[in-house]
C-alpha cells in the first residue's frame, strides 16, 4: 500500500500545550484529563519477560461517593471533579453532567433509579411517552418504566414498541417499526421517547426522535454495561448498513442518561464481559490510573461487585462526557474515543452482524491497533502485553475470528467513517499509557503488517 500524504495529527499529552488552538496545519496539543487528587493508584509491576500473568490480586475496591462532575470544555480538572451532592433522599450516588450549552443534560448514575419516578418525570416533555425496548428487556423492566413515568401524574399516556433483540436488527425495517408506532399513535412534536435497553435500541431510539417530525425529545435508559459507560452518552444514534456499521444516523443528544446499576443484574455474562473493552478503552487513550484501578479491580467487575460497577461506570462517563463536551460531532477529538473500532466495525460487518458482540469485536480490533502501535515504534511492548493481559482476565476475544482476510479488513475498512478524502485515518497509542493520536500520517507498512499477522490469508 504506498504511503500517502501526511495529515494533520491530534496528540494527547500529559501537560497543557501552548497551542491555543486547533490549527488545520499544525499538530495539535490537548489537556484532556481530569484526576481525582484524593484518590490513589499503585501501578502494578509488569513481569520482566512473557505475559503479564492474570491472576492478580484485587485491592479494595473503591466505594462511589454521592458527587456531582460538570464536563465542560472549559473545565479545569478541579473543576470537573468538583463535589456537590445530589438530594439526600435520591439513590443517585452521581451525576455527570455534560456541558453542551443548551443542549447539556445530566446522565443519573446509582441503584434503584427506576423506583424514583421524579427522576424520569422531569425530563419528559409534553404528555405522550413512546417507549422503545426489545423483547429481552421489556419483561424485566418496561412495567416499571412505564410505572416510573405515570406515577402521580395521571396525565402523561405511554405507548410502548418492542422491537426483536440483536444488532441484526439495527436496520432501516426495524426502524420504521418505531415510526409506524409513533405515527399510529398520533404523537406530536411535544412527546418524549425513551431507549429502555442496550447500545442497539439506544441508537435505533434515539435516531428515530432525531428524524420524527424533524426532531422530538427523548431519554436513554441503558440496560447494559456497554450503553452504560459509552453508547447512551454523547448523542451518536443510527442504524447498521449491509456494508458498514453505523453508516446512517444524526449527532442527536438526549435530555438526559439514567443509569440504574440494578438493571445489571439481569445481564448475562457475555454482554458484561462485551461492555467492559470499552470501560478498557478509556483507560488506555487517556486516562492512565483508570486503566491501573481495571489491572487491580477486573475480577471484581466481573464478578458484579457494585462498587466496582459504580465507579467504572462513573469514571468512564465522565472521561466521554468530557470529550464530547470538547468535540460533539466528531472533529477530531471525539474520533479518539474509537480505539480499535476501525479494525472492531470490520470484523461485525465480515463476521455477520450479531455473530459477535460490539464488545468482543472492539476487544480483538484493540489489541490490532496496539499491535500496530508498537509495529510503528510508538509504544513500548509493555503496554502491548498489559493490553493482552487485562482483555484476556476480561474473557473478550483477542484475535479476529478465522474467516477474516486481510482483504476483507481493507474492503469494509476502506468504508470507515474515519476515512477522509481516501485516506484511512486511525486511533493509535503513542507514548506512555493515556496517551493516543488520531491520524492518517503513518507507514502504510506497518498497518499490512498488523493485518497480516492477524489473518491466516
Amino acid at each position: 500500500m504506498a504511503s500517502s500524504a501526511t495529515l494533520p495529527t491530534l496528540r494527547f499529552s500529559l501537560k497543557p500545550s501552548t497551542s491555543p488552538c486547533l490549527s488545520p496545519s499544525d499538530t495539535c496539543h490537548l489537556f484532556l484529563r481530569c484526576r481525582n487528587p484524593t484518590v490513589s493508584y499503585p501501578r502494578p509491576s509488569l513481569l520482566s519477560s512473557g505475559l503479564l500473568g492474570s491472576n492478580r490480586i484485587v485491592d479494595p475496591v473503591l466505594k462511589c461517593d454521592r458527587t456531582r462532575s460538570t464536563v465542560s470544555a472549559t473545565a479545569t480538572p478541579a473543576e470537573v471533579m468538583e463535589q456537590s451532592p445530589p438530594k439526600t433522599d435520591s439513590n443517585v450516588s452521581t451525576i455527570v453532567d455534560v456541558n453542551l450549552g443548551d443542549r447539556s443534560y445530566p446522565i443519573y448514575i446509582g441503584t434503584r433509579l427506576l423506583d424514583e419516578p421524579d427522576l424520569l418525570q422531569r425530563h419528559v416533555h409534553g404528555k405522550r411517552v413512546l417507549v422503545v425496548t426489545n423483547t429481552t428487556i421489556a419483561p424485566l423492566y418496561l412495567d416499571k418504566v412505564i410505572n416510573a413515568l405515570t406515577a402521580g401524574n395521571s396525565k402523561v399516556s405511554v405507548e410502548s414498541v418492542i422491537l426483536p433483540d440483536g444488532e441484526k436488527y439495527k436496520d432501516m425495517d426495524t426502524l420504521m417499526k418505531i415510526f409506524d408506532k409513533a405515527i399510529e399513535s398520533r404523537l406530536d412534536r411535544r412527546c418524549t421517547f425513551v431507549a429502555l435497553g442496550g447500545g442497539v435500541i439506544g441508537d435505533m431510539c434515539g435516531f428515530a426522535a432525531a428524524a420524527f417530525l424533524r426532531g422530538v425529545n427523548f431519554i436513554q435508559i441503558p440496560t447494559t454495561v456497554m450503553a452504560q459507560v459509552d453508547s447512551s452518552v454523547g448523542g451518536k444514534t443510527g442504524i447498521n448498513h449491509r456494508l458498514g456499521k453505523n453508516l446512517i444516523g444524526a449527532f442527536y443528544q438526549p435530555q438526559c442518561v439514567l443509569v440504574d446499576i440494578d438493571t445489571l443484574n439481569t445481564l448475562p455474562d457475555r454482554e458484561l464481559a462485551s461492555g467492559l473493552a470499552e470501560v478498557v478503552k478509556y483507560g488506555l487513550i487517556r486516562d492512565a490510573e483508570f486503566f491501573e484501578w481495571q489491572e487491580k479491580n477486573m475480577q471484581a467487575l466481573l464478578a458484579r461487585d457494585p462498587s466496582a460497577l459504580a465507579y467504572a461506570i462513573k469514571r468512564s462517563c465522565e472521561n466521554k462526557a468530557e470529550v464530547v463536551a470538547l468535540d460533539e460531532k466528531e472533529g477530531g477529538v471525539r474520533a479518539t474515543l474509537n480505539l480499535g473500532h476501525s479494525f472492531g466495525h470490520a470484523i461485525e460487518t465480515g463476521f455477520g452482524y450479531g455473530q459477535w458482540l460490539h464488545g468482543e469485536a472492539v476487544a480483538a480490533g484493540t489489541v490490532m491497533a496496539v499491535d500496530m502501535s508498537y509495529r510503528l515504534g510508538w509504544i513500548d511492548e509493555s503496554i502491548m502485553k498489559r493490553v493482552y493481559n487485562i482483555l484476556q482476565q476480561a474473557n473478550l476475544p483477542t484475535t479476529p475470528p478465522e474467516v477474516m482476510t486481510v482483504e476483507m479488513f481493507k474492503s469494509y475498512m476502506a468504508v470507515d467513517k474515519k476515512v477522509a478524502n481516501g485516506l484511512l485515518r486511525l486511533i493509535l497509542l503513542k507514548g506512555p499509557l493515556g496517551n493516543c493520536v488520531f491520524t492518517g500520517d503513518y507507514d502504510r507498512k506497518a498497518l499490512d503488517d498488523t493485518l497480516r499477522a492477524f489473518c491466516k490469508s
